[in-house]
């Protein structure tokens, strides 16, 4: 055991451990790059988190180096939860629910626990969190936090960061800070600590004053955005600012967060589901623009294209029998209202299978449960293809998160299926329709000299495709190591200059998750491709996208 691991087991009440098995175990996360940590840590609480970063800091004022990952259960699909120092793993011991309040909807939680264990107790008190990814029943809210995730129902009621009422953060100093809004008076006590709080709130203050054009022009006319880190809702006209925003999203390279409070919303079971088809892709962006206009949105707005339906067929037939007829349609568009009050709900409904009607070939509407879960099946499939392998060749998680304007969706849709045709690959294409974000995993084989080189070829002229539209490069699964080369080209030199000022400012030993989000390159993914791809870790939950 090395003598950095030594004094951390010394002093920490969790567990460290440097044992090969299990830095190879955690030298990969659902994604397709591979890193190799120094040493695991099991933190116990925010005291043995604030240790580590303290000593780290401490190091790197000596010039020596060791970075902290902060990890939670590794579906991470960009690698931001791999790292060559120190990984911190929260679901072992900081996974509790400390605190529901009843009335409010806010529960207070540790990064560690799992989100579909606080869903279940949600709705025992008749809430739930909405912007629930597709990995819910086996992803950490620490990480829907890290990567500011959202899903199905994210249409309706935002993103995480639309949830998240406050943080308590470990700095890289080893500091503890709690985030939230706090005025103008408040602000002025903030900036007068003499800690690296303070230090960190003046040097904010200014980059916010004097970038303030620039991050007015940074916005980007897609409906949710992962990308890069939040500035335009930190400080308001009124002089107030929260840091809260900045780090939902932040992937661990700002802070380690150690809680989290989470506002929730009234949870009603009693949904309407339809399922309609789509043999044009025109009129499918049409029904889709039509819908995203009405002032109450649908609870969901998911698709599933041909491809990915006769690929389904072809590995199950089974699957999709007796749910969906074939020869299947181009699109498969599912749509779901929520609201609580059931004439309203059955008002929409009108209105929507009205809209439904006009563009689709055959519209069909659920609410009994059980068949909605079988109508659901269709979007769940993309599960098979995910898991899905011949021999070497897999599924691969590197152009499965771009998101574009909507009225820019169908012009997507085409560029996506070009640039499969140019390579010779099958494309399967699925995602939030209502957010014109979608997911798609190309079939390579990561053992061949040729699909690696090929991987390159079809990450930059996928995100080139993204960034043409006006679209973002992740909109759900955040930069990691995979997009961080990406964020320039997508918001120019100077906003991407102003992220690093902000990084320099949280970070400035560089010890907090290196290489992601900031400071990456092509060539240093390129080093980072595993030699062959498997989510084996996953498979006792089903991977899910």
């Amino acid at each position: 055991m090395s003598k950095v691991a030594h004094y951390l087991q010394e002093h920490l009440a969790g567990e460290v451990m440097v044992s090969a098995d299990a830095r190879r175990y955690f030298s990969t996360d659902s994604s397709v790059l591979s890193v190799t940590p120094s040493l695991i840590a099991y933190p116990r609480n925010e005291n043995d988190v604030r240790k580590t970063a303290r000593f780290t800091w401490q190091l790197a004022e000596r010039g020596r180096i060791i970075p902290i990952t902060a990890r939670g259960a590794g579906t991470d699909q960009g690698g931001a939860a791999v790292g060559s120092g120190i990984i911190l793993i929260f679901p072992a011991h900081m996974h509790r629910i400390l605190e529901l309040d009843d009335k409010s909807g806010v529960a207070i939680v540790e990064p560690g626990v799992n989100y579909g264990k606080l869903q279940q107790t949600l709705q025992t008190h008749n809430r739930f969190l909405p912007p629930f990814p597709a990995s819910m029943e086996y992803s950490t809210i620490g990480g829907a936090v890290g990567n500011n995730a959202s899903g199905e129902k994210s249409i309706k009621y935002g993103s995480t960061r639309d949830f998240v009422r406050g943080l308590r953060v470990v700095l890289a100093n080893g500091e503890v800070i709690e985030t939230g809004r706090v005025n103008k008076r408040e602000l002025s006590k903030k900036l007068g600590l003499a800690t690296f709080e303070g230090e960190i709130y003046r040097a904010l203050d200014g980059l916010l004053d004097e970038h303030a054009e620039i991050i007015e022009k940074m916005h980007l006319n897609v409906t949710k955005n992962s990308a890069g880190y939040d500035l335009a809702d930190i400080k308001r006209r009124d002089g107030s600012m929260d840091l809260t925003p900045l780090f939902v999203g932040s992937q661990g390279t700002l802070g380690i967060v150690t809680e989290v409070a989470l506002e929730t919303e009234v949870f009603s079971p009693n949904t309407t589901l339809m399922m309609a088809q789509f043999d044009d892709l025109d009129k499918f962006q049409s029904a889709v623009l039509e819908l995203r206009g009405m002032s109450d949105l649908p609870s969901a707005m998911e698709m599933v294209d041909e491809q990915l339906l006769n690929l389904v067929d072809r590995i199950n037939p089974n699957q999709l029998k007796d749910v969906l007829p074939k020869p299947f349609p181009k699109v498969v568009l599912l749509v779901e209202l929520d609201n609580g009050s059931e004439r309203m709900q059955k008002k929409l409904a009108k209105r929507v299978m009205k809209t439904l009607e006009t563009y689709s070939a055959h519209v069909d509407i659920e609410t009994d449960p059980l068949r909605q879960e079988q109508l659901w099946k269709i979007r769940h499939s993309s599960a098979t293809v995910v898991a899905h392998g011949e021999g070497g060749t897999k599924a691969l998680p590197i152009i499965e998160d771009g998101v574009v304007p909507l009225e820019r969706f169908r012009e997507y849709l085409e560029g996506v299926y070009a640039l499969f045709a140019r390579h010779g690959l099958h494309a399967a294409v699925w995602g939030h329709a209502g957010d014109a974000n979608l997911h798609m995993q190309p079939f390579l084989d990561l053992a061949q000299v040729g699909d690696r080189q090929k991987v390159f070829r079809i990450l930059e002229e996928y995100y080139s495709l993204v960034i043409s539209l006006g679209g973002s490069t992740n909109g759900e699964h955040g930069d990691g190591r995979l997009r961080a080369p990406y964020l320039q080209k997508l918001y120019g030199p100077d906003v991407y200059a102003l992220f690093e000022k902000i990084k320099q400012v949280f970070d400035p030993y560089g010890t907090l998750n290196p290489g992601v989000k900031i400071g990456g390159s092509i060539d240093t993914v390129k080093s980072l491709l595993r030699p062959g791809y498997s989510m084996d870790h996953l498979y006792d939950h089903l991977p899910r996208s």
